[in-house]
């Protein structure tokens, strides 16, 4: 029994050494400086929790906060839905599927700067389509004028790269459910709909849960489409929480308050983490 017990942590060494090197040091590192005044030309001087004193009182910071789970609130129902509809669609149709997910092997900068021009108000395909449609009688700027318009767009932007990742995993969960399963429930006379919601779905949550909360971390730590497409205009009014971090961490070089902030960031992953993890408990009781 010790053997055994000593040869499973040998194969776990590796998985631990990872996460201590790559996960365990940064948090506390970040930890650390979240305690100090550092700006990088001098040298860190300790604050305690002046830091995270300020950062409750800061008003743009919570409401880039309040944007961002606003923009995750929106988009994660689309992503989830459109995903396991997708994957419900194209189970059988491969290349279908492969076309949905080309997109999500594109790096999301180049993407972000793809869309950027797309949705260009002189050179853009959208514009161009949508006047040719006579949907819209001049160009809409879609960048940078309007928060919603901006954030829309953008929205459009991320659906059209990250949907296809939830579909390839609905479309593993929704194989694996045994065939007997599905025949035993049209035998029984179960309509398709009834067989999805009834059978597959059912089947399938802890799937579902999983690309759920991948889906709301990634929404959460929005950065690089809001930072290319709009830098946050108009008036920072499509800053994410991420976007104000990187303000005061680098261009401010306000080190220990963005550590800071990135704590309160952590946090709030953390407890929808285990938030998941209860969830996915539940439905297997």
């Amino acid at each position: 029994m010790r053997r055994r017990r000593l040869v499973g942590l040998a194969y776990l060494a590796p998985a631990l050494l990872f996460v201590a090197v790559f996960t365990a040091y940064p948090l506390a590192q970040m930890a650390w400086v979240s305690l100090h005044d550092w700006s990088l030309l001098s040298p860190p001087r300790f604050v305690g929790p002046a830091n995270y004193e300020r950062a409750f009182g800061d008003t743009q910071f919570w409401t880039s906060f309040r944007f961002t789970l606003l923009y995750t609130a929106a988009i994660t129902p689309v992503l989830i839905i459109g995903g396991y509809l997708l994957a419900l669609l194209t189970l059988r149709r491969r290349i279908t599927r492969t076309v949905v997910f080309i997109p999500v092997v594109i790096g999301l900068g180049v993407s972000s700067l793809l869309w950027y021009w797309l949705f260009s108000t002189d050179f853009g395909l959208v514009n161009r389509a949508l006047l040719d449609l006579g949907v819209i009688d001049e160009p809409v700027l879609w960048l940078g004028v309007d928060a919603g318009v901006s954030t829309f767009a953008i929205s459009l932007s991320v659906v059209w790269k990250v949907i296809g990742f939830g579909m390839i995993l609905f479309v593993a969960a929704i194989q694996a459910v045994p065939v007997e399963i599905v025949e035993a429930a049209k035998v029984d006379g179960a309509s398709q709909r009834t067989q999805v919601t009834r059978v597959i779905l059912p089947l399938t949550l802890r799937t579902v849960l999983l690309v759920t909360l991948v889906s709301v971390i990634g929404s959460l730590l929005a950065f690089d489409q809001f930072y290319i497409m709009t830098a946050g205009q108009p008036g920072n009014e499509t800053a994410t929480s991420v976007f104000y971090i990187y303000l005061n961490s680098f261009p401010y070089l306000k080190l220990g308050y963005g550590a800071a902030l990135s704590m309160i960031l952590t946090f709030t992953l953390l407890v929808l983490t285990v938030l998941q993890l209860l969830l996915t408990r539940r439905s297997h009781q």
